[in-house]
C-alpha cells in the first residue's frame, strides 16, 4: 500500500528535552513514545538521493507524485544491479540520522523539523525536505499586489530514497515522532495541549513569514563585502567581537567597537554592527566567540587580512505576530536581557535573538524599565509586538557600562 504522512506542524520547531518519566496521552503509531524521544534504529538500504523543483503547498496526490518521480530516478530498472549501502536509519523525537551499518559513521543528520514529508511507496521510503530558492534580484526589486505571488514561487525538494522491510513502519514512526514532539513542545514551554490544538498553532506559524531574515539579507550581493586590511606586522586588527545571538539563523559574531585609529577603522571600510563571515578565507560561522578572538588574534604577525562581512545595523529589529493571549511568546527575559528561546515560535520567527538587550517595545524605551514591567508588557501584549534589540555586550559597550579589550 502506498501512502503518505505530511509532516506540516513543526517544519520550523527543534523539540525540547523531556523527563523520561513524563506521563504522555495516547498518540497513535507503532512506538512507545518514551522510546522515540530516547530514539529507535530500523536497517535499511540507502538508494541515493535526488532534487525536485516544487510549488509551496503541492496537493497530496503531486506529493506521492513527487516520491514516486525521486524513485524512478534512484531505483535502477528491474535486473540491472542497484547501488545502494547498508545502514542504520536512527528516528527520534530530535533528528533523523542515517549511520553506515558496518563503520557506524553518520552519512546524514537531519533535526526532525527539516523533513516536510514522508512517504512510502512499497519497500521504498522517500524522505523529503524542502528549502526555498533564493529570489532573484528582479524578484526583490518589484513589488506585487498579488496575494498568491509567494505560492508561484518554485521550492527545492530534497529526496532521500531508502529500501527497507519495515517501509510503512519507519513512515508512521516518523509521524508518531512529529506528533510526540509537538505534545512535548508545548508542554516544555507552558502551554497545555488540550487549551491550544496543534492545527491552530501550525496554521498561525504557517501564514506568518521569517520577518527577520538572516538567509534572505544575507543573499543580496550589496549586503555582502569583501573588505581588505592593510597593517603593520605586530599590530592588532582593533576590534571588539559579541556574538551575533543563539537564533541567528547563520550565527556569527559582530564588530561592537573599533580602536580609535587603528587598522579596522583606519580602512574605512567596516561599521558597528557588520558581522564577519570569514577571515583569511577561514569561515567563523557557528563558532564559538572564544574560537572566533582567538583566530583574530592569530591575525597580529599578518600584514594583509580579508574579511567577508555582511552589513548590518547595529539594532535588531523584531516583529512578533501574536493573535491572542493563547499563544505564549516563547522567550524569556531577565532584566531586559533575552535569556531563552522558543525554536520555531513566534519569537523566533520575528527575530527575537538570545543574549540581546531589548532597547524599545512598541516604540517606548524600556532601557531603564524595571524588569516587573518589561514582563507586564510583553506579557500583556497582542496584536503586532514591534521590538528593538541588540547584543547586551554591544549594548554595554557603547553605553560605557564596559570598557573595550580590542583584539
Amino acid at each position: 500500500m502506498n501512502s503518505i504522512i505530511l509532516l506540516l506542524h513543526i517544519r520550523n520547531m527543534d523539540t525540547v528535552s523531556v523527563m523520561r518519566k513524563q506521563v504522555h496521552p495516547m498518540i497513535p503509531g507503532p512506538c512507545d513514545p518514551d522510546d522515540l524521544i530516547d530514539g529507535i534504529i530500523f536497517a535499511a538500504n540507502y538508494l541515493g538521493s535526488t532534487q525536485l523543483l516544487s510549488d509551496k503547498t503541492p496537493s497530496k496526490n503531486i506529493r506521492m507524485m513527487q516520491a514516486q518521480e525521486a524513485v524512478s530516478r534512484i531505483k535502477e530498472p528491474e535486473g540491472d544491479p542497484q547501488p545502494m549501502t547498508e545502514v542504520d536509519l536512527f528516528i527520534s523525537t530530535q533528528r533523523i540520522k542515517v549511520l553506515n551499518a558496518d563503520s557506524q559513521e553518520t552519512m546524514m543528520d537531519h533535526p526532525l523539523r527539516t523533513i516536510s514529508y514522508i512517504a512510502d511507496i512499497g519497500n521504498i521510503v522517500v524522505l523529503m525536505a524542502r528549502r526555498r530558492m533564493p529570489r532573484t534580484d528582479s524578484e526583490e526589486n518589484v513589488e506585487t499586489s498579488e496575494p498568491s505571488q509567494d505560492s508561484k514561487r518554485q521550492y527545492k525538494m530534497i529526496c532521500h530514497v531508502f529500501e527497507s522491510e519495515d517501509a510503512q513502519l519507519i513512515a508512521q514512526s516518523i509521524g508518531q515522532a512529529f506528533s510526540v514532539a509537538y505534545q512535548e513542545f508545548l508542554r516544555a514551554n507552558g502551554i497545555n495541549p488540550e487549551d491550544l490544538s496543534q492545527k491552530e498553532y501550525s496554521d498561525l506559524l504557517n501564514t506568518q513569514d521569517m520577518y527577520n531574515d538572516d538567509l534572505i539579507h544575507f543573499s543580496k550581493s550589496e549586503n555582502c563585502k569583501n573588505v581588505f586590511i592593510e597593517k603593520a606586522k605586530g599590530e592588532i586588527l582593533g576590534v571588539v567581537i559579541v556574538e551575533s545571538g543563539w537564533g541567528s539563523i547563520l550565527p556569527t559574531v559582530i564588530i561592537a567597537n573599533m580602536m580609535h585609529a587603528g587598522p579596522a577603522e583606519r580602512s574605512g571600510r567596516l561599521n558597528i554592527g557588520d558581522q564577519i563571515m570569514s577571515i583569511n578565507g577561514t569561515s567563523l560561522v557557528g563558532l564559538p566567540l572564544s574560537t572566533c578572538q582567538s583566530i583574530i588574534k592569530g591575525l597580529k604577525n599578518q600584514s594583509h587580512v580579508k574579511l567577508n562581512i555582511v552589513r548590518c545595523p547595529p539594532v535588531t529589529t523584531v516583529l512578533i505576530r501574536r493573535p491572542d493571549l493563547r499563544y505564549q511568546l516563547g522567550f524569556s527575559v531577565q532584566n531586559g536581557i533575552i535569556c531563552s528561546l522558543m525554536r520555531g515560535g513566534i519569537a523566533e520567527r520575528g527575530g527575537v535573538r538570545v543574549g540581546h538587550r531589548i532597547i524599545e517595545i512598541n516604540s517606548q524605551s524600556v532601557v531603564a524599565t524595571p524588569h516587573e514591567k518589561i514582563v507586564h508588557i510583553l506579557s500583556s501584549a497582542v496584536g503586532e509586538i514591534h521590538m528593538k534589540t541588540m547584543p547586551a555586550a554591544m549594548y554595554r559597550l557603547l553605553t560605557a557600562q564596559e570598557q573595550p579589550v580590542y583584539i
